[in-house]
């Protein structure tokens, strides 16, 4: 059986889909899996082991410029690449008309949320196969609902399982055990106050370990360098997405934002303390293998001394 995933962006959504291919690959023996996803994204399906081949698009870049050469050119090598393979399922799991029209690129029958469940009813108008899933669960939970009723297996009740593999070369701050600090957000009503990073950083370091302040533009950067001198961290190199992931996944403990790299750690199943400032974490809160805790939400902004017992919580030894 062979199937495609479209699944797109952003990167913590990206992300929450990956428990439902190793749902798939476990229920569905010699399953063959391929997905389709933002090019910016793509490290995060290439990661996972039950993922045969990824197809990657630049949407965000083409839409900006449809009628140019350039995107005309690359818009046929996209739909050719969409075109290789008969799929015996396509799985919309993004919910939007984007991504159903996306999906119709490909050759295959198209399944997805129905009209009551979908972030965008009309789209649901697309598939040819539907399944109902409580919008008022978390995203993971609904990724695995609608790959296991559109393929219809039982829905496992075990542990989301991510299924990422990081490669063991990664960028480090130096010799010996390290924290990650994700401070940096799309919106500024995401921010968490730079004196609130400055006392949990002080706090990781005086554990004896080294501190990473993640950053991924010039304006980040310049946050980054701020924290790292008060602090005496270490700031990287620019990294890309499937080197970030690698770093995360060696850290003996993430405090993030409500970001994509904050999802992506604890998806490594790293200890993980998300700061929600502008979000409920309800419906998109952290989820992995190791312990994890979401503060805050719309309006509540954590204190330094909530994170402060979180990070004492995700970091007592566990249970085996």
């Amino acid at each position: 059986m062979r199937v495609l995933i479209v699944k797109t962006s952003s990167m913590g959504d990206v992300v929450h889909a990956l428990p439902a291919v190793s749902d798939m690959a476990k229920a569905i023996p010699g399953i063959e899996i391929d997905w389709l996803v933002e090019r910016g994204f793509a490290a995060m399906p290439s990661q996972h082991r039950a993922v045969r081949r990824v197809i990657t698009l630049q949407w965000r870049k083409w839409r900006k410029s449809l009628r140019s050469p350039e995107t005309r050119s690359a818009l046929r090598a996209w739909r050719n690449d969409m075109g290789r393979d008969q799929y015996d399922l396509i799985i919309d799991m993004q919910g939007l008309l984007k991504s159903a029209a996306f999906a119709c690129f490909a050759r295959g029958p198209r399944a997805g949320y129905d009209w009551h469940s979908i972030r965008e009813p009309v789209a649901s108008l697309f598939y040819t196969r539907k399944a109902h899933v409580s919008r008022g669960q978390h995203a993971v939970d609904r990724c695995r609902q609608l790959a296991a009723q559109v393929l219809g297996y039982p829905l496992p009740t075990s542990q989301p399982d991510f299924g990422l593999k990081a490669a063991p070369e990664a960028w480090t701050p130096g010799p010996g055990p390290f924290a990650v600090l994700i401070p940096c957000a799309s919106r500024p009503e995401k921010l968490w106050p730079m004196g609130n990073w400055v006392q949990i950083g002080r706090q990781l370091k005086a554990r004896g370990w080294n501190v990473a302040i993640m950053w991924g533009s010039p304006e980040e950067l310049q946050l980054a360098q701020s924290i790292a001198s008060e602090v005496q961290g270490a700031v990287p190199p620019f990294l890309t997405v499937q080197q970030a992931a690698d770093t995360l996944a060696q850290a003996q403990v993430v405090v993030g934002l409500d970001t994509g790299m904050s999802h992506l750690a604890a998806a490594h199943g790293r200890p993980t303390v998300g700061i929600y400032c502008d979000h409920e974490p309800g419906l998109a809160g952290l989820v992995g293998s190791g312990p994890v805790a979401s503060l805050g939400g719309k309006g509540q902004t954590p204190t330094v001394e909530q994170v402060q017992v979180a990070l004492q919580q995700v970091l007592l030894p566990q249970p085996h």
